[in-house]
């Protein structure tokens, strides 16, 4: 090739699409869909991604305060000896709570039968746990007292 032989290029014309000829009705775009309409703009990944987040607080909303951990009565009638007391730090003593670390609130449920008389010291107490703890003798201690 030599510069002699070079000669300019015709400009040459984008097709016009959909414009009658011999393209027939789909007009070389293709079948029918998204790809075939005008404008062509495939959605991004992203938006999808956005879309499935909540606008709203109301959408699976989780509160922010914690729930205490519940701990039925029958499981201080296997655990605890009659006259113990009975709180979050002697829970986690003897595992009977899961969490290790921080501030925990408990709260004791009235499922099962209490037999030993014991003091219960910082835990919220429902009534059924309350009439059968002081039904066997023993004594709440709440946390402002």
């Amino acid at each position: 090739m030599q510069l002699h032989t070079i000669q300019a290029g015709k400009d040459k014309k984008a097709k016009r699409v959909g414009r009658g000829g011999k393209r027939g009705t789909f007009s070389g775009r293709g079948a029918k869909g998204q790809k075939a309409r005008a404008g062509r703009r495939i959605r991004p990944q992203l938006r999808d991604v956005l879309k499935k987040i909540p606008k709203k607080r109301g959408y699976r909303f989780t509160a922010f305060r914690a729930r205490p951990a519940a701990v039925n009565v029958e499981v201080i009638e296997r655990v605890f000896e009659k006259g113990e007391i009975i709180s979050p730090q002697t829970l986690r003593e003897k595992n009977v709570l899961t969490k290790k670390s921080g501030h925990i609130k408990v709260k004791i449920l009235g499922v099962g039968t209490l037999t030993k008389s014991v003091t219960v010291e910082g835990c919220e107490v429902s009534a059924s746990a309350k009439e059968k703890i002081e039904k066997a003798g023993g004594s709440i201690k709440m946390q402002n007292e």
